[in-house]
């Protein structure tokens, strides 16, 4: 198997550049950002986010994880995601969700929440053919247009590697059908390994060659020496960014405790099939610093 790639997400709006460029330092391969129109606080947009971190680096890649595909025109996108590509030197990845769990975005961007799977698998369609090709005639259930070229054309051929996110079997489809990888998040080892094996499959049963396919995770983590201490800031931080109670199960869905217990969970995922790990933060605001240099320094070179 190919060596295992770590990523590492934006974790705030102010101070890209200085973090984009500590991550890049520190050796990650990803610098990942997220994003929502409208959530429980403060949160980025993951273009505009994975743009200033660009122009602040020179070899990181940069992932969105996720464009809310659904709340976007599709040619909006590719225009974006394409000049964004070029603008990096071909460091950019698009992952794509489909959101819902903040139906007052879908509202507020004029889409029923009900669509957004549908609008997703359509969207892709688009994309890709306006990154590949020339004068796009298109003509879908949500979008109609004729002679459409997206110029400039992305710097990645065929074009930017597409992720798809999330946690359910139409994710899983949706990943099998149009994406070049999967990242699932809150999961644990065991639903990644049964996620990985039902992308394969509908993969094969729809003809496809997934021997390049990079099965990812995209995981949240909180790393000090006390591990009751790690797994309550985690549940603090998580129940924080999505306003429920995570006090149970945020020791399932994380790594936390000292940089042994991280290693040795992070080993289950990877044993599990994850190619590509993407490190969020769910610690204390002010330990992010220090929660980073111990994943780097004391957790991931086991795994290089």
């Amino acid at each position: 198997m190919a060596a295992v790639e770590f990523g590492v997400a934006i974790p705030s709006p102010k101070g890209i550049p200085d973090f984009a460029r500590r991550a890049e330092a520190l050796g990650y391969d990803y610098l990942v950002s997220g994003e929502h129109m409208m959530f429980h606080g403060p949160v980025a947009n993951s273009l505009i986010a994975l743009s200033v971190a660009a122009g602040a680096t020179t070899k990181i890649k940069l992932m969105s994880t996720v464009v809310l595909l659904p709340l976007y025109p599709p040619m909006v996108v590719a225009k974006l995601a394409s000049v964004l590509d070029v603008a990096s030197g071909g460091r950019y990845h698009m992952g794509i969700g489909i959101g819902g769990e903040f139906p007052k975005e879908f509202e507020a961007c004029g889409v029923p929440v009900n669509q957004r799977g549908s609008r997703t698998n359509e969207a892709l369609e688009v994309i890709k053919r306006l990154w590949t090709e020339k004068n796009v005639t298109f003509e879908g259930r949500y979008t109609k247009f004729s002679g459409v070229t997206v110029s400039p054309s992305p710097t990645q051929k065929p074009h930017p590697p597409i992720w798809v996110a999330g946690r359910k079997e139409p994710a899983m489809k949706r990943a099998a059908t149009y994406a070049d990888g999967w990242i699932p998040y809150m999961y644990t080892p065991e639903m990644l390994h049964e996620s990985i094996t039902k992308i394969k499959q509908f993969g094969a049963q729809a003809g496809r060659d997934m021997s390049k396919f990079r099965p990812g995770l995209f995981i949240f983590a909180s790393v000090y020496n006390d591990r009751d201490f790690a797994r309550e800031q985690a549940a603090k931080a998580l129940g924080g960014t999505y306003a429920q109670d995570f006090s149970k199960i945020a020791g399932r869905y994380t790594l936390y405790g000292n940089p042994e217990d991280c290693r040795k969970r992070l080993k289950e995922y990877i044993d599990a099939g994850a190619g590509t790990v993407l490190i969020s933060w769910a610690c204390r605001s002010e330990d992010i610093d220090q929660n980073m240099k111990l994943v780097t320094e004391e957790v991931l070179p086991e795994f290089r």
